[in-house]
């Protein structure tokens, strides 16, 4: 069944389905109503001050304790953390095309990224820090959005991962911290 939004002229609506307005009749292009959409939470403390944690959760620095994390970055071409940063992740037979969307020295509390797997997902990763005496209290939320309905399942998948992550990364930041602190 078809019928013409009242609140967007030219969007036909039709049940299950929205058509998107192209530049012609023949560009619209529907997108299902039943595509996933998820978001997971978990926290975990890094054994470390806000000063020291921060820095550890930007891309280039994240190699540091993050196993297999090897971005290469686009912009800037010299590895930088800083917000606008574009960088690429190898994701099984394809790549991820990443965004640092919030990363500024003025406000250490709030890092984000957004990041794209062309015709599967888009995920958005946000990172709360929040200081804890001589520790960092990270508050993690991964919101992920199938781009087709053929990956309705990896990113109910993914999500499932998400939800159990916090013992990773947590462990993951922490024996980094620890070697720091003894190699010093």
């Amino acid at each position: 069944m078809r019928r013409v939004s009242p609140i967007i002229p030219g969007l036909i609506l039709m049940a299950g389905a929205t058509m998107v307005p192209g530049h012609s009749p023949a560009a619209e292009k529907v997108i299902s109503a039943a595509l996933v959409h998820t978001r997971e939470n978990f926290d975990f403390v890094a054994n470390a001050s806000l000063e020291v944690a921060w820095p550890l959760f930007g891309a280039e620095r994240e190699r540091l304790w993050a196993p297999g994390w090897d971005p290469v970055f686009l912009w800037p071409r010299m590895p930088s953390d800083q917000s606008g940063t574009v960088f690429t992740i190898a994701h099984g037979d394809t790549t991820a095309i990443w965004v640092t969307t919030a990363f500024d020295e003025a406000d250490k509390t709030r890092v984000q990224y957004a990041y794209v797997i062309p015709d599967v997902l888009v995920t958005l990763i946000t990172l709360k820090l929040t200081p804890a005496g001589k520790s960092t209290l990270v508050a993690v939320t991964y919101e992920r959005t199938a781009l087709t309905t053929a990956a309705n399942e990896a990113v109910s998948k993914m999500a499932a991962r998400d939800r159990l992550a916090g013992p990773e990364w947590g462990g993951q930041i922490n024996d980094y911290l620890k070697r720091q602190a003894i190699d010093k």
